[in-house]
């Protein structure tokens, strides 16, 4: 016998941006519904946590959920550069600490979580727009009702498909890392690794966790290179390449696994009683593919939005879609400059690598942090033009401005 259940808005997905939406939409009163197919939430951690901190203060993350970082150190084949602040700007998050956070937060403000529950297939009325999801929960079939569905389900992006509204995403990260403890670890600082032997599409990284705990993780992209990121991580661990050979003994905690979509903002993301937010939506920074911020941020817009519309009674593409609005507004030619960047990244080799560290070594770490974070607003691109003379540095951000 089937379970079923009515709500006004359903979120498919308790990651940052399910659960960000479902808070957003329970303050606002209605009637939620917060789906997990894991038997918690943050079960299967797929992804190396890293934020910045302005975010982290912005969405009111406790202090406990995470280590920050205030060293940025970065190596190719044959150079090596540190940029060094005196305030941390970045973190590596405890992410399931600050999931599962989010999904209390969430639960406190009235939303009902159901874990252990695979939504497979939608449930259309007769213009063909979605009313409701079903699949199966710990006592069998389970069937919601809703007005709006929210897609949080991350790279599957399972209610978008199952509607046919979008394929598989044809650019996208694939990243293997392991959680371990080490000898000498340093706290403060993360290292990025570039280079053939650490990534040949894509980068390396170690980030701390405190306790000298470290995420020590290698990042693919594909179909640019068909390297196996699980094996490349392996080689270079056994090898203790570049600067993995300071952390001294290392032993395994755990293994993580993740994609992360990389085609950029190409997806239409509101449809008739439907958003898509956070990886389902290509919410992703291309330069680091990190998008846990975008997936908090947008989730609490996505949540307000569906209940504002819920609210009024008209839950329609039009209705919804001052969530598009919002996300494109605030990232989409950001996320444009970052792509550019991206390939060319992508495209050089271990001597231009070992180049485009001097060009980052110049910048101050406030800068190199907006840079990072792809926040390529016109007022600091020009003031980064202007304050570095090095020609490199003013070809750089030329490229990201659209200039020749």
């Amino acid at each position: 016998m089937s379970e079923e259940y009515t709500y006004d808005l359903v979120v498919v997905g308790g990651g940052p941006a399910g659960s960000s939406a479902a808070f957003a939409a329970a303050k606002k009163g209605i009637k939620v519904a917060l789906i997990e197919k894991e038997n918690s939430i943050a079960e299967t951690v797929r992804t190396s946590g890293v934020t910045w901190i302005q975010n982290i203060k912005e969405f009111g993350i406790p202090d406990d959920c995470f280590n920050p970082i205030k060293n940025f150190s970065f190596c190719s084949p044959n150079n090596e550069v540190t940029i060094s602040d005196v305030i941390p700007r970045a973190a590596v998050l405890d992410v399931r600490k600050t999931y599962r956070w989010l999904a209390n937060e969430a639960e406190k403000a009235g939303a009902n979580i159901f874990v252990k529950t695979n939504i497979k297939n939608i449930i259309k009325n007769e213009n063909g727009d979605i009313v409701g999801v079903k699949g199966i929960g710990a006592n069998g079939e389970i069937i919601f009702h809703s007005k709006v569905v929210i897609d949080a389900t991350g790279f599957p992006s399972t209610i978008c498909k199952a509607m046919g509204f979008a394929p598989q995403w044809e650019r996208f990260g694939a990243g293997a890392e392991y959680e371990m403890k080490g000898e000498n670890i340093d706290s403060e600082t993360w290292w990025l690794m570039v280079g053939q032997q650490y990534s040949p599409a894509g980068y390396a990284w170690i980030f701390p966790l405190g306790d000298n705990i470290v995420r020590i993780g290698v990042g693919v992209g594909k179909p640019e290179s068909n390297v196996d990121p699980t094996q490349r991580l392996k080689e270079i661990i056994e090898k203790k390449l570049g600067p993995i050979k300071k952390l001294g003994e290392l032993k395994e905690i755990e293994f993580h696994y993740g994609l992360i979509p990389n085609d950029g903002l190409s997806r239409k993301t509101v449809f008739n009683n439907m958003i898509l937010v956070g990886d389902s939506a290509g919410q992703a920074n291309p330069l680091v593919l990190e998008g846990i911020r975008y997936a908090i941020k947008f989730g609490r817009v996505a949540g307000k939005v569906s209940a504002e519309a819920i609210k009024s009674g008209n839950t329609d593409e039009k209705s919804l879609y001052p969530y598009e609005e919002n996300w494109r507004k605030e990232i989409e030619s950001k996320i444009n400059s970052a792509g550019k960047v991206q390939d060319r990244w992508i495209g050089l080799s271990d001597e231009e690598w070992d180049r485009e560290l001097d060009i980052i070594k110049e910048l101050k770490p406030e800068e190199f942090i907006d840079f990072i974070k792809a926040d390529f607003g016109l007022s600091n691109m020009i003031k980064l033009a202007t304050h570095h003379p090095k020609l490199a540095v003013r070809q750089l951000f030329n490229l990201v401005k659209g200039k020749k």
